[in-house]
C-alpha cells in the first residue's frame, strides 16, 4: 500500500520561543512521538501536509515522514494524532505525529453514515441518530474511510445497535455491542387543554355581580363619620394628672416649693388644652 510522503526537518529549539521563530519563517512546528521512542521536534510546510492528507480519511491517513537531521534522512510511518488551528486565520499552529506499526492496531475514530429511508418515517415516525462517529481498532492499512448503516427496515420503535455494523476484516468496534446507533421514535404529541365554549346569552358570575345596579331604598355602603360623643369630649378635655408631691416633698422644703410650682404650670397648660379641645369639638359638630 502506498502512503503519502511528507518532508520534515528536525528543529533544534524545543522551547516556546523556538516555535514562534519557526512560524515567523512560514513553517509549522510539530513533534513525532510513540512506539516507546524519544520524541523528535520537527518543522514542515503546511501546504505540503494538507495536500498529502486523504480527503476522506483526513487524520486517519497514514503518512511516510522523511525526517532530515543535518545530512541524515530517516523515514517514519506516522499518523496525525492532534492538530492545533488558529481560530481566526484557520492556519495550523502545531501538529502531533504518532508513530505507527503496520502490523499493530491503532485506535481511531471513523464517521458513521446512515443510508436508506426508514419505513417508520412514512408512518409519521422520526429518525434519531445516537452517534455520528464510532471509535474502532484496526491496523493502519485496514482503517475504513467511513462506516455505513442501512436503516431502511426500521419502523416506529425499532433500533440498530453496534452489533448491526458490518465491519471489515481486522476491524473491531471499541463500544459495547448493545449500544444504540439509530432508532425511529414516535412523534411527540402536545397536550391541548379543551376550553368550554361560552353559552350564548349567559353572563359570567363575576361580571353580573360587578355590574348589578343597587336596589332602590337600599342603604348606602359608604362609611359615615359618627358624631363626637360627650364621653369622648370629656376624655379629651380631662386635665392631666398632677404630680404627687407627697413622696417628692418628703425630703426638704425646697423640694415642696418646686413641686408646687410644677403643679401650677400643669393647671395653666390644662386650662389652655381644655379651651382648645372644646373649640375643636364645636368645629367637628358643625
Amino acid at each position: 500500500m502506498d502512503f503519502a510522503k511528507v518532508n520534515v526537518a528536525v528543529r533544534p529549539g524545543t522551547k516556546k520561543g523556538g516555535a514562534r521563530k519557526v512560524r515567523a519563517t512560514g513553517k509549522v512546528p510539530g513533534v513525532v512521538y510513540g512506539r516507546k521512542q524519544d520524541p523528535i521536534s520537527v518543522l514542515f510546510d503546511e501546504k505540503e501536509l494538507i495536500t498529502s492528507l486523504d480527503k476522506e480519511r483526513r487524520r486517519n491517513t497514514v503518512l511516510k515522514l522523511s525526517v532530515t537531521d543535518g545530512g541524515k534522512t530517516e523515514e517514519i510511518t506516522a499518523m496525525v494524532r492532534d492538530a492545533q488551528i488558529n481560530p481566526l486565520s484557520r492556519r495550523l499552529v502545531h501538529v502531533d505525529f504518532l508513530r505507527v506499526d503496520l502490523d499493530s492496531e491503532v485506535h481511531v475514530t471513523v464517521p458513521l453514515v446512515l443510508t436508506g429511508k426508514a419505513v417508520g418515517l412514512q408512518n409519521g415516525g422520526q429518525l434519531h441518530q445516537s452517534l455520528h462517529s464510532v471509535p474502532i481498532a484496526a491496523k493502519p492499512a485496514a482503517i475504513p474511510t467511513k462506516l455505513e448503516l442501512d436503516v431502511s427496515a426500521l419502523d416506529i420503535g425499532d433500533a440498530l445497535h453496534v452489533s448491526d455494523l458490518k465491519l471489515g476484516a481486522g476491524v473491531r468496534a471499541l463500544l459495547d455491542a448493545r449500544d444504540g446507533l439509530a432508532s425511529v421514535v414516535a412523534p411527540k404529541v402536545e397536550k391541548v387543554e379543551e376550553v368550554a365554549a361560552p353559552v350564548e346569552g349567559a353572563v359570567p358570575a363575576d361580571a353580573s355581580v360587578a355590574d348589578a345596579a343597587p336596589l332602590s331604598g337600599a342603604r348606602s355602603t359608604e362609611a359615615t363619620v359618627p358624631p363626637l360623643r360627650a364621653t369622648s369630649i370629656k376624655r379629651l378635655t380631662s386635665p392631666p394628672s398632677m404630680v404627687s408631691c407627697s413622696s417628692s416633698a418628703r425630703a426638704t422644703r425646697s423640694s415642696a416649693l418646686r413641686c408646687s410650682v410644677s403643679n401650677a404650670r400643669h393647671r395653666s397648660s390644662s386650662s389652655r388644652r381644655i379651651f382648645s379641645t372644646a373649640r375643636n369639638s364645636q368645629i367637628l359638630r358643625v
